[in-house]
């Protein structure tokens, strides 16, 4: 046997020594909460294949984040949509003063104001006829005159209030565009969030159902990234950051840790990390068939996302996680 002085086992022995010695921590204030909208004020909608999230009308949904806010959730992140009849090429409904998402800042901010930090998705692929994150010509995705839509979207948002843009397209530039456009306004204090590190994932199920945003003809992956590489995550993060960044993202999370950790190490930024639809619903289907222990698991996950190095999660657990108490 070895030298009986070195034995771990020591600090595991009871609950309070483990919690006196554990290394990494969960904190609300760390979560972010995403919610989908639906133009009905009054709907509260189930989502196929998206165990207990819905699409919420606005007037449900302030009920809701009051609630989330008195179990001391504090951040949101908004995706808005545009019904089928409203969808076309140019998506141009996604920059519409009047349109669901910024409606919804607007109103969220003026019952709330600063007791809430709103982020919001700019993206044109809930918007446009074809699904995709970009404009179409032919069978490319345009990267440039993409920007022109993603600049306006974000510029609206930010006009209605909101306190962070997250740009999810993964067009080339659109940091540096959005940041430029905003401080031409006078919104030098509205901060960007990057989806710097999206990656092409089989992990988006539930939230293409959610905005019906499935693309048609080419695939996403002459944008997302290609899930065999990570010195090109790295490129993406040194981009972002010199274009403007005020924090970067990975999406999806839980196989992509090593990404996560090696932006840590390398990001002179916050770093957020997007646990995805299909991992949340695993753990409920698992969970559903009493194969698992959804808080246990739930928390396990986040935790081993945190412990890689995400300062910011965003997760579907998160209302859960404050209305039941479940980091107490």
């Amino acid at each position: 046997m070895s030298d009986s002085s070195h034995r771990p086992r020591r600090l595991r022995r009871n609950i309070l020594i483990r919690d006196m010695v554990h290394e990494t921590d969960l904190h609300l204030s760390n979560l972010v909460q995403p919610y989908f909208l639906a133009a009905d004020k009054n709907a509260k909608e189930p989502i196929s294949g998206f165990s207990a999230v819905y699409r919420w009308g606005i007037n449900l949904l302030l009920e809701k984040v009051e609630t989330d806010l008195k179990n001391g959730l504090k951040n949101i992140l908004l995706f808005g949509a545009a019904s089928p009849n409203e969808k076309n090429e140019a998506g141009s409904t996604a920059y519409e003063e009047k349109g669901l998402l910024p409606t919804a800042i607007r109103t969220l901010k003026e019952h709330f104001s600063e007791s809430v930090i709103l982020l919001s998705d700019v993206c044109l692929c809930p918007y446009t006829s074809h699904g995709h994150c970009g404009l179409v010509e032919g069978n490319e995705i345009e990267n440039d005159s993409s920007l022109v839509a993603l600049g306006q979207m974000a510029l609206v948002h930010a006009r209605s209030g909101v306190d962070l843009v997250a740009p999810s397209d993964m067009m080339d530039f659109r940091v540096g565009y959005i940041r430029d456009l905003l401080d031409e306004h006078g919104f030098d204090q509205t901060s960007i969030m990057a989806y710097t590190a999206k990656y092409s994932s089989s992990y988006y199920g539930p939230f293409r159902e959610a905005l019906g945003s499935a693309p048609q003809g080419t695939d996403r992956a002459t944008y997302q990234m290609d899930f065999r590489n990570r010195t090109e995550a790295l490129r993406e993060l040194e981009l972002d950051i010199s274009e403007g960044a005020d924090m970067v993202m990975v999406k999806p999370a839980l196989a992509y840790l090593d990404i996560i950790k090696a932006f840590k190490e390398r990001s002179s930024v916050p770093v957020a990390a997007y646990s995805v639809s299909a991992e949340y619903q695993m753990v409920k289907l698992m969970a559903a068939q009493g194969l698992v222990d959804e808080k246990k698991m739930a928390i396990e996950n986040l935790t081993a996302i945190r412990r890689a190095g995400a300062d910011i999660l965003i997760t579907y657990f998160a209302e859960f996680i404050a209305a039941g108490g479940w980091l107490k």
